[in-house]
């Protein structure tokens, strides 16, 4: 079991690693070099660059130092852990990779806003799935997160208004201004759709002559509990036994091969639940 965990956490931070370095990617080789001005710290260690030409990454680091000790005192010691590592990566990922980009990626300002979005987005999603976070607004917003069911998406997107809006005042441009609102609704959505994707819950109906084998097969092997249902056929009058199961989405193929194992001629609904509260799933937050 200590072997496991340990292993658990290599990937964990693997995986930290991996989302902060395509988040700094889309930061350093698109929207800084087009002059977008996104949200969150990292926008403001943008304006900071324009402005004084101080490294990004360098000040990213010291503005976070400051709403860490916030993350370690509300969200746990835990989290204070990963978030301290989530900004000395990013900052170093920003500091490493600003210099290997003097000019955009892309030729026009809009590319590069979209794919700058998409990617800051993929890589703060693959960070929030994995318990962590890229420092900065995004603190206050998982701390908002931990009480309200509110999407880390609106929070993030809501923060970065007031930052963008003063990009104006560096480059006396709406259109600058706009991209940057372009760019943060793309950031917004993306983190939704990488943690909605991860988090998407299916139920199962499950109608079989051999309910008792595929009952112990999901319990035993696809490790999923479930609700056993008394139906009645609409057609031939017959009592049935209907299982409901609510798994992951990413669990579903497992149990469908658990049913055509047993019984091929099964038959089975598979529908997708908008949220599902209660041991093994989310909590509910009012």
């Amino acid at each position: 079991m200590q072997k496991e965990k340990i292993l658990r956490e290599i990937r964990s931070y693997l995986m930290l690693t991996i989302g902060l370095g395509i988040g700094a990617l889309g930061w350093t080789a698109f929207l800084i070099p087009a002059k977008i001005v996104g949200g969150g710290l990292t926008g403001i260690a943008t304006i900071l660059y324009f402005l004084f030409g101080w490294d990004v990454g360098l000040s990213s680091l010291v503005m976070n130092a400051f709403l860490l000790l916030a993350a370690i005192k509300i969200l746990g010691a835990t989290f204070g852990i990963r978030t301290i590592a989530g900004a000395v990566i990013l900052s170093s990922f920003l500091s490493a990779l600003r210099p290997l980009f003097p000019e955009p990626v892309m030729h026009e300002t809009m590319m590069n806003a979209i794919v700058g979005g998409v990617l800051a987005g993929v890589g703060a999603g693959i960070v929030f799935v994995n318990g962590g976070s890229t420092g900065g607004t995004d603190i206050i917003a998982m701390i908002i997160n931990k009480y309200k069911n509110i999407s880390l998406g609106r929070l993030l997107l809501g923060i970065d208004v007031i930052i963008i809006s003063s990009s104006y005042f560096i480059f006396n441009s709406l259109e600058r201004m706009v991209y940057g609102y372009m760019t943060m609704a793309i950031l917004a959505y993306t983190v939704d759709m990488v943690i909605s994707g991860n988090k998407q819950t299916v139920q199962f109906f499950i109608i079989s002559n051999k309910f008792e084998e595929i009952r112990k097969l999901i319990l035993f092997e696809a490790d999923r509990g479930m609700t056993i249902l008394n139906g009645i056929g609409g057609y031939t009058g017959e009592e049935r036994k209907v299982l409901m199961v609510i798994a992951r989405k990413t669990q579903s193929s497992e149990i469908f091969r658990i049913v055509k194992s047993v019984d091929p001629e099964a038959f089975i609904t598979m529908g997708t639940v908008m949220g599902v509260y209660g041991k093994g799933f989310d909590r509910i937050r009012i």
